[in-house]
């Protein structure tokens, strides 16, 4: 008989991890920023690029920690509530506007993302969070636990491609939105955007990692795990 490890801190790196998730797709997307940087001069980008990296560390932090079957659980939470998010914006930019409520046009544009848009990002999401999940416990028995900074970096460079491979064509190509020719660009920049800020923020996961191990008690090891991303076993 199996014994279950009630861990402190666990839902509250889920409830961290879906709360980054649907902020950066509810609220980021609806704003293109552009700064004029050192060396790179003016750089245009959607503001979301900025913190949906940071579900990614979440998703590295546990799975390092907590191995992936419990990773696996937190992904389909966040796929559930983004689901939801999605849902309510669709039902509440729909619902008719009272004749002195003036501003339903700017809750279109921030809150009224096309279905096509809305099901790319979730199917994005979902191979994405996977394979970056599945990339570090693997990489984590190849390598026996050293070197954590190659696991969390590699994992992110497999998922945010595999990400950015597919929200772009599916969201974009042959919609007008943003030229063809031009999809390949984008794809490019906002992959190189989001592992830099993964790069960026690896100091704080290995705080992060360091300390739930310690607290926790646990360094779990994905050897005898089943790595389907529909069984919901921990």
């Amino acid at each position: 008989m199996t014994t279950r490890h009630n861990y402190r801190y666990y839902e509250f790196v889920m409830a961290a991890f879906v709360t980054v998730l649907i902020c950066a797709n509810l609220i980021g997307p609806a704003k293109i920023a552009q700064l004029d940087l050192p060396l790179l001069g003016v750089v245009t980008f959607g503001a979301g690029v900025l913190f949906f990296p940071i579900s990614y560390v979440f998703g590295d932090i546990l799975t390092e920690v907590y191995g992936y079957a419990r990773a696996r659980r937190v992904i389909w939470a966040g796929f559930a509530g983004l689901g939801f998010a999605s849902f309510m914006a669709t039902v509440v930019v729909a619902l008719p506007p009272a004749p002195f409520w003036t501003h339903q046009a700017a809750y279109e544009v921030a809150f009224g993302n096309a279905p096509r848009i809305v099901a790319a990002s979730m199917i994005a999401y979902f191979c994405g969070e996977f394979v970056n999940s599945y990339v570090l416990a693997k990489m984590k028995i190849a390598t026996r636990g050293r070197w954590l900074w190659t696991r969390t970096i590699g994992s992110t460079i497999a998922g945010e491609a595999v990400d950015s491979a597919l929200f772009y064509p599916l969201a974009f190509y042959g919609a007008g939105i943003i030229p063809d020719d031009k999809l390949p660009m984008v794809m490019a920049a906002q992959f190189v955007a989001k592992v830099g800020v993964e790069v960026l923020l690896t100091p704080v996961t290995y705080r992060i990692v360091n300390f739930l191990k310690r607290a926790e008690q646990v360094d779990h090891y994905d050897r005898d795990t089943d790595f389907s991303p529909f069984a919901l076993k921990p």
